[in-house]
């Protein structure tokens, strides 16, 4: 169904969330509990009220969406050989390690070594504290999920497995620690997608600009990943393909959507044309197919152009719908940066949108500092309904067209850079900030107004000394930790800028 299906008579009313609502799916979670074989005999009934324990837990979580296989309760390290193997027969994505009572670490390591996959350790008492009056060694086991949570985590490390993450809090009355364990659903969820994902390359980095340079193949070794590389020459045949009534359709969908204003002061920056807009909407359509065809997760493309040639036109219209398609969970990523569109993508599945950005011009007056860029963004976080200008010129780039305009959601935001250091290892580069009200450039390029602690100046020195590539994913919230949680699950290093117990690297020659 179109955008402008789902429309009707109320495109007014309705906002781009609800536009571009979807059902982000769920990572398949295994679940495993834990506990000692040799309480049961001593303490009738412990056993089966562990289990009611966990079986809540596994339920709340159920009815959150989320997919999960339960181990049942691990007691035995027999049993968690059995447990790990059936997790790996399963295909699960992630582990949740419930501690439901003291337990050998035994009876965990082998679930973690056989399953193969990141794990968060869950430690939840059923209540705040026991009654201590009343209190029996029954009651203490029942709240004893903290008690091994030392030896579970030395025994991992001690086998190289580093835990993704741990959650301690009360089952049954903890906001904080619920909210936290969804918070890890949701990195659960982008670590499935990355590790599965088909990330198109089109055409080659933009020409001189060494940070975003990369080797395919990496992404392929670290990630689990596919890089799927393209020809412009795809798409071209998929839009040479186009109907009219597809044309048609699309039309209605980008005027659905986009508001088309008066010009303003920039004179490259004029009204939309009709013959480009449609030409736009053709060009959409024919990346739709190629997206479909190829199954791809995500897109990175640049070409250059020459002349006015017939790959020129097509390669400087991919905007609006690389927009369309952003907003709807397949990111493209312009100047053929790869490793922001793998940014863009985990931000994105941390329902986070994920705009296409980069340092703009500082407000030294009002301490902001503009963050965009021109090309595809994620216009299912926009504030208010984007616009579409036509640009005589593409500033850096050849072509002309129609180009999209917006700033992001008024709120908290988290920029999310994914870089490489000296010796090619990934790294994480984050900041948490908030997107202002106000004005912005009516050049056809989307800029939010942004404040990042301490000060703007000191923040852009800590940002670029940390050697982030110039392109970032701009996100709408607070999602630093979950951006944290994601790498440790992949053992990458992430530094968050506006923590405030940072401190500016100090560098060592090598």
């Amino acid at each position: 169904m179109t955008t402008a299906n789902v429309l009707g008579d109320d495109k007014q009313q309705l906002t781009m969330a609800d536009l571009f609502k979807r059902d982000y799916g769920s990572a398949k979670i295994g679940v495993f509990g834990c506990g000692c074989w040799f309480y049961w005999d001593q303490f009738p009934g412990l056993k089966e009220k562990l289990e009611g324990h966990q079986r809540y837990f596994e339920d709340q979580l159920r009815a959150k969406g989320m997919d999960i296989v339960s181990g049942g309760l691990v007691d035995r390290p027999q049993l968690a050989t059995q447990v790990g193997d059936m997790f790996r027969r399963e295909g699960v994505d992630f582990l949740m390690c419930y501690m439901s009572t003291y337990a050998l670490s035994s009876t965990v390591l082998p679930v973690v070594q056989r399953a193969g996959v990141p794990v968060v350790v869950i430690s939840l008492q059923p209540n705040k504290a026991m009654d201590y009056a009343n209190g029996t060694t029954f009651m203490q086991l029942e709240h004893d999920n903290a008690t091994s949570l030392p030896e579970v985590c030395n025994a991992l490390r001690r086998a190289n497995i580093e835990p993704a993450g741990m959650v301690v809090g009360t089952l049954y009355d903890d906001e904080r620690a619920w909210s936290r364990i969804y918070d890890w659903c949701k990195v659960a969820r982008a670590y499935a997608t990355v590790r599965k994902a088909r990330i198109g390359v089109m055409g080659h980095v933009y020409e001189g600009m060494l940070d975003m340079n990369s080797d395919p193949t990496m992404f392929d070794a670290i990630f689990g990943l596919h890089a799927e590389h393209l020809e412009l020459d795809d798409l071209a045949v998929r839009v040479e393909a186009v109907t009219d009534e597809q044309v048609e359709r699309k039309l209605e969908e980008i005027h659905a959507l986009f508001d088309f204003p008066e010009p303003g002061s920039d004179p490259i920056a004029g009204p939309a044309k009709p013959e480009d807009v449609r030409w736009a909407a053709k060009v959409a359509c024919g990346l739709d197919q190629l997206v479909n065809d190829f199954e791809l997760t995500g897109l990175a493309y640049y070409y250059r152009g020459l002349n006015g040639n017939a790959n020129e036109r097509l390669g400087s219209t991919f905007i609006v719908g690389s927009s369309l398609l952003t907003g709807r969970g397949t990111p493209i990523a312009g100047e053929l940066d790869i490793k922001n569109c793998l940014a863009m993508l985990i931000v994105d599945r941390l329902e986070a949108g994920g705009s296409f950005a980069e340092i703009h011009p500082c407000d030294f007056e009002n301490n902001i500092i503009l963050v965009g860029h021109d090309g595809p963004h994620h216009i299912g976080v926009a504030e208010g309904r984007p616009v579409l200008r036509g640009l005589s010129v593409y500033h850096g780039k050849r072509g002309y067209g129609v180009s999209v305009e917006f700033q992001l959601k008024v709120g908290p935001v988290t920029i999310v850079g994914l870089t490489q250091t000296y010796d090619g290892r990934f790294k994480f580069v984050v900041a948490e900030g908030e997107s202002l009200p106000g004005p912005i450039p009516p050049t056809g390029n989307t800029n939010t107004r942004c404040r990042f602690p301490p000060d703007v100046a000191t923040f852009i020195e800590n940002w670029s000394l940390e050697g982030p590539t110039h392109h970032f994913a701009l996100g709408v919230g607070h999602i630093a930790h979950m951006i944290e949680g994601f790498a440790r699950c992949w053992g990458i290093e992430c530094v968050n800028v506006t923590d405030p117990l940072y401190r500016r690297p100090q560098y060592i020659r090598r």
